[in-house]
Parts: structure tokens; sequence; C-alpha cells
């Protein structure tokens, strides 16, 4: 029976990939295509990818795009490392639980909303639509995503190794740089990673507070897609995706050091 019931979960696991990875790579494969559409493969070519890393503008948008990720990735991850130690730092347990529902809300929160809301506060608050308006709204909606992954590794510390050092004489600043911060280190990582992920991959919150003359790929693409068919999509959208599956891999592989590490001090 638990043979079974493995072959039948391998099988279902095989067709959700599958139907979640044939898109994209039909994607790929077309953008190779040099009969210029979708729908008849004539031949290699490599001219859609000249195309594009032959285009000035899009290159233009392609640092802005990298920018304003690392940028608010590196904030967000700093500010959502002290919101996740605050929250921690918290002794009754019903504020923790409501500043951690108020958190979990925004992640939840449809893009939709969380653009107009963007667009409005920019608004008001006479913030010209642009480079500033994307990167605030990038960092503001990265923070809540950082500190849902730091907490856990915060819940994992025994309070015991904090108890510990401060009986060692350590101060408030070294238990926090040498206890707290090297255990949390995989939680911070996955916590970058994700935010810098969110940041390349958003587009509704994007489209909201871009203003004219700033643009990033995912605001770019859909407006080439409105244009019509066009196999330089395909072959940016490909670019796209190695460079996620890059960043999956570097995130791994740094994951699984911590682990290593992990398991020899325990040893």
């Amino acid at each position: 029976m638990r043979q079974k019931a493995s072959l039948k979960s391998r099988l279902f696991l095989i067709f959700v990939f599958a139907l979640l990875y044939t898109p994209i790579f039909y994607l790929i494969f077309y953008s190779f295509n040099s009969g210029g559409t979708m729908s008849n493969f004539k031949g290699f070519t490599l001219e859609w990818y000249r195309e594009i890393f032959h285009d000035t503008r899009l290159m233009i948008i392609v640092l802005n795009t990298l920018v304003i990720a690392l940028l608010s990735s590196i904030i967000a991850t700093v500010i959502g490392v002290i919101g996740a130690l605050a929250i921690y730092s918290y002794r009754k347990s019903r504020t923790k639980n409501t500043v951690l529902s108020l958190n979990n809300v925004l992640i939840i929160s449809p893009d939709v909303i969380m653009g107009a809301s963007f667009l409005i506060l920019f608004t008001i608050a006479g913030i010209k639509l642009g480079f500033y308006s994307v990167l605030l709204s990038h960092i503001a909606f990265s923070i809540p995503i950082v500190v849902l992954l730091v907490l856990p590794k915060l819940s994992e510390m025994s309070p015991s190794l904090i108890d510990a050092a401060r009986d060692l004489g350590a101060s408030q600043w070294d238990v926090l740089s040498k206890v707290i911060l090297p255990y949390i280190t995989p939680g911070v990582f996955a916590g970058f990673f994700m935010a810098l992920t969110y940041s390349l991959d958003d587009f509704a919150v994007t489209f909201f507070v871009t203003g004219n003359g700033f643009s990033t790929l995912s605001v770019e693409i859909y407006s080439l897609a409105r244009r019509g068919i066009s196999l330089s999509i395909n072959a940016l959208s490909a670019v796209l995706f190695v460079v996620t599956i890059m960043l999956v891999g570097i995130y791994y592989f740094i994951s699984q050091r911590a682990n290593v590490k992990e398991v020899a001090i325990r040893k």
C-alpha cells in the first residue's frame, strides 16, 4: 500500500511540475526560432538574444531593475531583521501575535490594493513617481517577507545560548553580533534572496508607482507583449528564467553550507 501511495505521489508531482514548466520550456524553445513566430520552428538562431543585448534602452531598464532589486532587498533585510528581533523580544504573546498578524496581512494583501495604496500615498505626500517611489514600494512589501523568514530561526534558538553569553560577561552588542546574528544567518540569507526574487518579479505594485522615463523589466515586458508577439520577449524571459535559477542555486548552496556548519557545531 505504501509503495502504491508513493508511486501515486511521485506521478502527481511529475504531473504538477510538467504542468508548470512545459509553458516555460516552450517559450524558451521558440526564443531560438528564426521563423519569428511561435507556431512554426524554421531553424536555430540567436538573433533575438542579440537584439535584446543591443537594445540600449532595454539594457538601461535591466540596470534599473537590478539596482532597485538589490537596494530594496538589502534595506528590507536590515529593517526586517531588526523587526524580527523586536517581535522576538516581546514577552506578551498577545502583543507578539497582534504584530505578527499585521505583518502577515501585508503579505497576503492583493498586489493591486497595495499598488493603489502606494500610489495614493505618494500622490498625497508629493513624491514624484519614478525611481524613489518604486524603491520605497519594493522595500515596503519586502520587509514582511524577511520578518517571516527570520523569526523561525530566532524561535529555534535556545535562550540558554544568550544566558550563557551574558554569564560570561558579553555585552548586548556582543550577544547580538557573536551569538544571535551568526545563528540566524541562514534565515537572513533566505529573507534577502526571497526579497530579491519578489522585487525582480513584481509587476502589479510597480505598474502603479512607476512614472514616465522610468521602468522595470516586468512593466517593459507587459508593454512589449501588448504591442504584439515578438520573440525578443521570449529571449528576455529566457534570460530572466536562467538568472532566477542561478539565484536559487546560490541560495541552496549557502543554505547547505550553513546546515553543514550547524551540524558540525552540534557534534
